[in-house]
């Protein structure tokens, strides 16, 4: 076995209406052993992009909360730019998908998928 190395944690929130997606979308899969992860990532027309997908592995550095079951993992480098951020779902006309609501971005394009 490796040795164990002490988990930290951020400071990302997942909206209750978040984790509730996230929740059905693993049961349909009929997996319980993904997380929700986001990192940043260089690109974009800001000059950082999002990326927030299912993972199943845990790796070396990774930052970990729990929101009632639902684990959302932040790699190192990522923390500094997501830290107060907020993961939200919305079902609207106007918009249907996972949001990151980030106050570390001072400004964003258009199309809200990448900032600076």
């Amino acid at each position: 076995m490796s040795e164990t190395t002490e988990t930290t944690t951020h400071g990302v929130t997942l909206t209750d209406v978040a984790a509730a997606k996230v929740r059905s979308l693993l049961e349909q899969e009929g997996r319980d052993d993904l997380r929700l992860r986001l990192a940043v990532q260089p690109g974009g027309c800001s000059g950082l992009i999002y990326q927030l997908y299912f993972d199943e592995r845990l790796l070396d550095g990774d930052a970990v909360r729990d929101f009632d079951g639902v684990e959302v993992v932040l790699d190192k480098m990522s923390v500094p730019y997501l830290e107060g951020a907020t993961i939200d779902f919305a079902d609207t006309i106007e918009k249907q998908g996972f949001t990151i609501d980030n106050p570390n971005a001072g400004s964003s394009c258009a199309c809200g998928d990448s900032f600076s």
